[in-house]
């Protein structure tokens, strides 16, 4: 069987009827008790779980965020027999270059929002029109509208990447530039590989040491380098939990997800609280509670919280399996041989340009005193400047 390489318009139409089942379970969720005065240190503490969660059922407004994505142009096309949703952005800018933006766990495209318009119209944004580009947004298998999955072995970014290489071929992209972050960066990282001549340049942010080699080791490093070393290496002691349940048990971890949105919400704002700008205390302090309740929702409705745990345990198979045969756990980021990458380091990442690029082969590295691991929805200005700076010598 071969695929059918239709690209059909989609649109987000959640039934009513999944709208208020969502609002009946949030409005009848059983409670744990919790150790008095533990904060954030053992999970997401039961009050502010309890007021985000009584928000959601009953000040959030999905069907005002849905007509919000929905403004966007959303496409599905078949590829290796699996379906795969995605933006598709034009620039108004006939020069525009193509640009694929891969987002990683737990994210989805909701996360880029508030930077497809200065990305696609710069000149509706204060900026420069030959900074503009056209857009490619795909949800990974097993994410968002990338559901659900047809087969085991999605979870391999190298196929992964192959599929939105092709996704570009039938977009009549044959020369574009790549980003992502999480996940995404490793996709995006895969693609020259895969997609050889055609990819002008990579631009990932966030890139870390590998959560499962040895911890960092401190010596001759000093300021902010050893900061971020040490807040890696306690990441590692106490931060790898979630990790090691999707890595290693996802469909067990799956039945709470699907069936309880209490906790589905737990187990990403978690992230949205660990993750986001250190001086952020909240995770609504980091990022809009309404993007964020955005994101959680398409998890919720499109049942993708399992299938993007399988998509972690699969991922975590292949890389194991890779580095037993190459020995490459402590390896960079950077292909050899391939096209410039930039590299974007925001106030909440653990990236060390002396460990991850001891060579010198990253071309552009850019290090903020703002923004973590989400940075299109908590500093959307300066990654779309990173994104225009680091590409614009590449058009």
């Amino acid at each position: 069987m071969t695929d059918d390489d239709t690209i059909r318009p989609f649109r987000i139409d959640i039934p009513q009827a999944a709208v208020d089942d969502l609002r009946y379970r949030l409005d009848n969720a059983r409670w744990p008790d919790e150790v008095p005065g533990t904060g954030w240190s053992r999970g997401v503490p039961v009050d502010y779980l309890k007021d985000l969660a009584g928000y959601w059922a009953g000040g959030y407004d999905w069907r005002a965020q849905e007509a919000r994505l929905n403004e966007i142009p959303q496409y599905t096309t078949e590829i290796d027999g699996q379906a795969i949703h995605f933006l598709h952005a034009r620039s108004p800018e006939p020069d525009a270059l193509p640009l694929l933006i891969t987002h990683g766990w737990p994210s989805s495209v909701v996360e880029f929002q508030q930077v497809i318009g200065p990305l696609t119209d710069p000149r509706r944004h204060g900026g420069d029109p030959a900074d503009a580009f056209h857009l490619v947004v795909p949800s990974l298998p097993g994410f968002g509208f990338s559901t659900p999955l047809r087969e085991a072995g999605w979870g391999d970014l190298f196929r992964v990447a192959s599929a939105f290489a092709e996704l570009m071929s039938r977009l009549g992209y044959d020369r574009y530039a790549a980003h992502g972050g999480d996940v995404g960066a490793g996709v995006t990282g895969m693609l020259p590989m895969v997609a050889a001549g055609k990819v002008v340049g990579t631009h990932i942010n966030g890139p870390g040491s590998f959560p499962f080699g040895p911890p960092v080791d401190l010596t001759g490093l000093a300021g902010v380098d050893r900061r971020r070393a040490e807040r890696f290496n306690e990441f590692q002691r106490d931060g790898m939990g979630y990790l090691h349940v999707q890595a290693t048990r996802p469909q067990t971890l799956g039945y709470s997800l699907t069936d309880s949105p209490i906790g589905q919400l737990a187990w990403i704002v978690e992230k949205y609280q660990a993750w986001t700008d250190p001086a952020a205390k909240l995770p609504e302090d980091a990022v809009d509670r309404d993007q964020l309740l955005t994101n959680v929702s398409v998890y919720w409705y499109t049942r993708s919280g399992a299938s993007s745990a399988n998509f972690t345990y699969e991922g975590m198979q292949a890389f194991r399996a890779y580095v037993e045969q190459a020995g490459a756990a402590g390896s960079g980021p950077v292909a050899p041989g391939g096209p410039p990458m930039g590299v974007a380091v925001f106030a909440a990442d653990n990236s060390i340009r002396s460990l991850l690029d001891p060579t010198g082969a990253i071309q552009h590295w850019s290090e903020f005193d703002r923004g973590g691991h989400f940075p299109a929805m908590e500093t959307p200005d300066l990654l779309v400047s990173d994104l225009r700076t680091f590409l614009r010598p590449l058009r």
